[in-house]
């Protein structure tokens, strides 16, 4: 087990895991293979795992001697199966039966002839797999939650929730396992989901599963492959980048004067974190990333991410031999506040661009995602840095009502805050029409017009002023013309921190759902 923690001066460094580059040396095959001298699971499979349930079929693979047969088995109180497997160049697959939801099971793995082992694994369930991943708001631990201690109370209550934490470990080629686990499969305990801050276990990715086992009542499991001060580019495949323009050869140099600086070459952390788990069949993956990327490669974020969830998308289809599917559902957090009065644009340039510039999500580019807005939760006495707000409960909630929505099917479920779906001009007003019945406070500044002969004008920030909202109906809001025939464009809540918390001034109508930023120019 690797330790993920970084001390500077005698003290944590709670964002300082970008300085720890745990740079492995890439073993050969047979030394990777532990010399074929033992029969094993891969690194990620263990005593209190979740599998992929059915309709789905788990993917069990591990290491063997020669090219021995062996026999999987799995045997459970109402259900048990054998597969026969060959090791092929110290390796062995097994592709298992669907399985429903429940358990315990144990799963067997016995290797017959002149090398003749075995391996069990025990307490298995069956349910549905969800993948974390992305840089330090992901990596923020329950125990720097708001209500840390009331949480971590509760987590005997959920021994049906299973984590997994993948070591923090960098390669210049793609590992085809795991260097090491930070916390193996492990039913939650206080001490495992209150480690140290930015080690284990994830508060969004808790949290998120928490409420997801509540409403689906059975088994979920959590598998975090994070960590902090990360830009995309690291997490992405060669392959990926290229469709952006982007050379692997071109480290990330990223310097946010927030997070430990670090150089980041293209593709380390796919290759060492995600590659990994290809073969693994899982149901969905939730993202939370895209701080880093405000101070490097901002303007090409609204490339890189959506072809970073393609690539996603496509390698664990592949990798897990079509079991996982090749849209399966993907969601992320539109990324929160920074700095108060802060005149850079890069945050909500970078919020825009998550979503590959439509506003909202899922959307043309970017199918079968879901996104909680997370720019009402800004945290201005966080102990971690007001980049690290601890209200992650909301960050999760929504996540879970994208999840509900678009994993799983149910209806009526609202998930998607206000967003205009009609802007035109009358008179001296601009009418807002929204896709939804909205809650509204009244704003003098959360709303702005560019007043320009020419779109291009629009990129110097001296042509935004103020448009007051003065009027709102069910649906609608009226904002304040100076100047109607020199509109070209409307924006809203176009700056690093908006509002205070949950105090932004359009809300879905019960007040649960923020709306998103949005700009729209008047020509195209």
């Amino acid at each position: 087990m690797i330790d993920g923690s970084v001390f500077a001066g005698g003290k944590l460094c709670c964002c300082c895991t970008a300085l720890w580059l745990l740079t492995f040396t890439v073993l050969s095959l047979s030394q990777a293979l532990r010399n074929g001298e033992e029969l094993s699971f891969a690194s990620y499979y263990g005593d209190h795992m979740v599998l992929q349930q059915a309709p789905e079929q788990a993917v069990l693979w591990g290491y063997g001697t020669g090219d021995s047969v062996l026999i999987l088995t799995l045997t459970g109180e109402l259900k048990s199966q054998n597969k026969a497997a060959y090791v092929k160049n110290g390796i062995w697959r097994v592709t298992l039966d669907p399985v429903e939801a429940g358990g315990p099971y144990n799963v067997t793995v016995a290797q017959e002839g002149n090398f003749s082992a075995q391996v069990t694994l025990t307490d298995v369930l069956f349910g549905d797999v969800w993948l974390c991943g992305g840089q330090s708001n992901m990596a923020f631990t329950v125990s720097q939650l708001i209500n840390a201690t009331e949480e971590l109370a509760m987590a005997a209550r959920f021994p049906h929730v299973r984590i997994f934490m993948a070591a923090l470990v960098q390669s210049n080629t793609e590992l085809s396992d795991l260097s090491g686990a930070e916390v193996l499969w492990s039913v939650p305990t206080p001490d495992l989901l209150g480690g140290r801050p930015f080690t284990h276990f994830s508060a969004v990715c808790w949290l998120f599963g928490r409420y997801l086992q509540q409403n689906l009542s059975y088994p979920v499991g959590l598998v975090e492959s994070c960590w902090g001060g990360t830009p995309v580019e690291a997490w992405s495949s060669r392959r990926a980048l290229q469709k952006c323009g982007l050379n692997d050869s071109i480290p990330t140099s990223a310097s946010n004067n927030y997070l430990s600086s670090a150089d980041w070459e293209n593709s380390v952390l796919w290759n060492a974190m995600i590659h990994p788990l290809l073969n693994m069949t899982i149901k969905g993956a939730i993202w939370y990333q895209g701080e880093e990327n405000t101070n490097y490669n901002l303007h090409l974020y609204n490339c890189t991410f959506p072809a970073m969830i393609d690539d996603w998308r496509m390698s664990f289809h592949e990798g897990s031999g079509g079991q996982t599917a090749m849209d399966f559902p993907f969601g992320f957090v539109q990324i929160s506040t920074y700095q108060k009065n802060s005149e850079s644009e890069a945050y909500p340039d970078l919020r825009w661009h998550q979503t590959a510039d439509y506003g909202f999500a899922p959307n043309p580019r970017m199918k079968k995602t879901f996104m909680a807005v997370a720019m009402d939760l800004p945290d201005e006495n966080s102990p971690s840095g007001s980049i690290h707000p601890r209200y992650k409960h909301d960050v999760a909630l929504r996540l879970t009502l994208g999840a509900r929505a678009m994993a799983y099917g149910e209806k009526n479920v609202s998930f998607q805050g206000p967003f205009p779906a009609k802007i035109w001009l009358d008179q001296d007003l601009i009418n807002i029409t929204y896709n939804q019945p909205v809650s509204v406070s009244l704003s003098q500044d959360i709303f702005e017009i560019c007043y320009a002969k020419k779109q291009e004008f629009c990129g110097s920030p001296f042509a935004w002023a103020y448009a007051p909202i003065v009027y709102r109906e069910e649906k609608s809001i009226l904002l304040s013309v100076n100047w109607t025939d020199m509109v070209a464009a409307v924006r809203y809540a176009w700056r690093d921190w908006p509002c205070g918390l949950k105090t932004c001034p359009v809300y879905s109508a019960d007040h649960v759902l923020p709306a998103p930023p949005f700009i729209v120019y008047r020509w195209p």
